[in-house]
């Protein structure tokens, strides 16, 4: 029993001993690196586009140095009295790219990149025809729809893709989108885009000599594609065709001018005003 005893005492001991050595190899290596921070400025509560920013929609908070965005905004002062040129979430860090410049001033006229412009097209159709799913910051196409004369090539009307991947800076008087992300057609009042000085005489243009619409599309298609004009003579061709089975259409439909098919033009006077009506065979 006795050398029991010892070997039960001598074990205890070694324990005891390498437990402490460990201890002290732990103390020796010091406590674990803590995370470097630094103070920077969060929203405190959800700031809408264009709000111009105040110190009350801000405070300091410590950051992980390594996770820190660039161009943070640090300084109360560097940020009070611009406006906000993207929706800032509640938490979020604040930072250059979230802001308007300086000097850019108040409303609207912040957020307008130099350079650009924005126009509005009245007309609640121009948004209506995407079913209010418009909202402030998407991109669409903006086609073009005019009335001519049957005999001009397009058999009385057109619509041609006048601009495309165009931003939209507004919808109404909203800068943002709604929590539901949709507005009900029957209140669009008015699109407005934000444009090239070029695209804004373009589009001006259009609005007084035909109609606009608009066509809604994905967030990172940014691209330009080569599209032809639509017209009545490619619709008329196309019903003659279901209508009438025995008709042949040649591959190249889309884009056929009248030279490609057999015409025949009836010259017309009515009154003194003379006319011509090209009846397609």
């Amino acid at each position: 029993m006795k050398t029991r005893a010892i070997w039960v005492l001598v074990l205890a001991i070694v324990c005891g001993t390498s437990a402490a050595i460990g201890m002290s190899h732990l103390y020796q290596a010091g406590p674990s690196t803590a995370v470097e921070t630094v103070a920077t400025l969060v929203a405190k509560r959800d700031v809408p586009r264009g709000s111009m920013l105040t110190a009350e929609m801000l405070e300091s908070k410590e950051w992980p140095k390594s996770l820190l965005p660039k161009k943070a905004v640090r300084q109360v002062e560097d940020v009070v009295g611009r406006a906000a040129a993207v929706a800032i979430a509640e938490g979020d860090v604040v930072t250059e790219g979230k802001l308007a410049s300086k000097t850019a001033g108040r409303g609207v006229a912040a957020l307008i990149p130099s350079g650009m412009r924005a126009y509005t097209i009245q007309t609640s159709k121009a948004a209506s025809n995407v079913a209010g799913f418009v909202m402030p910051g998407n991109r669409v196409d903006v086609l073009l729809s005019l009335h001519s004369f049957q005999n001009d090539g397009t058999g009385g009307g057109s619509t041609n893709t006048l601009l495309q991947a165009v931003e939209i800076l507004a919808v109404d008087q909203r800068l943002d989108a709604p929590a539901e992300n949709k507005v009900d057609p029957k209140d669009l009042q008015s699109v407005t885009l934000l444009v090239t000085p070029e695209q804004a005489a373009l589009l001006d243009l259009g609005q007084n000599l035909g109609q606009l619409n608009l066509s809604l599309r994905n967030l990172d298609d940014k691209g330009q594609t080569k599209t032809a004009p639509a017209t009545l003579a490619q619709l008329r061709l196309r019903h003659d065709t279901i209508s009438k089975p025995g008709i042949e259409v040649p591959s190249n439909t889309v884009g056929a001018t009248r030279a490609q098919r057999q015409t025949t033009t009836i010259y017309t006077l009515r009154g003194t005003q003379p006319g011509a009506v090209t009846v397609i065979e």
